[in-house]
């Protein structure tokens, strides 16, 4: 069978647009083999696990939420329930797919169809080099902390 259900260069196209209009270089490499996980991603880059921003949505009394949230952590959905003043809960795939235009394992920060609402895991600021999902399942980008809260318009916060 052949990787089309875990490609989609449209998606990849969009995240590379994204990068460029925000200023920053296109830094999205593409692999042979689908990198859904932080786990897989790292393997194949060579790098921790903790370095890799996973691209998460939830979903907040019918809102969006997107999390950038280190591979090594678990984001603790009381305690952003309990900060955020309203049930956060895990979105299911169409509604991941409706709000970014990418499919789970491959969300990407940016290159949605409209801006989402934001929180960026502090504890992505320890590694000078973060990795994210570039839009599809093949695909990643590389970007600072920095540039990461600043293209997404990021809350910082503690996540787990």
């Amino acid at each position: 069978m052949s990787e089309a259900p875990h490609s989609d260069p449209s998606a990849v196209a969009r995240v590379r647009a994204a990068l460029t209009a925000a200023g920053l270089a296109d830094t999205v490499v593409t692999f042979e083999d689908a990198v859904p996980t932080a786990v897989a991603a790292a393997g194949v880059l060579g790098c921790e696990v903790g370095a890799i921003a996973n691209s998460l949505v939830f979903e907040v009394d019918g809102a969006p939420l997107l999390i950038l949230a280190s591979g090594a952590a678990r984001v603790d959905t009381r305690l952003l329930s309990r900060r955020l003043g309203g049930k956060v809960r895990r979105a299911a795939p169409e509604f991941v797919l409706e709000h970014t235009g990418q499919r789970v394992g491959g969300v990407a920060p940016v290159g949605h169809p409209e801006r989402l609402r934001t929180l960026l895991d502090v504890h992505l600021a320890a590694h000078p080099l973060l990795w994210a999902g570039a839009g599809d399942h093949l695909s990643m980008l590389s970007i600072s902390y920095a540039d990461l809260a600043r293209v997404t318009e990021a809350e910082e916060l503690e996540v787990r």
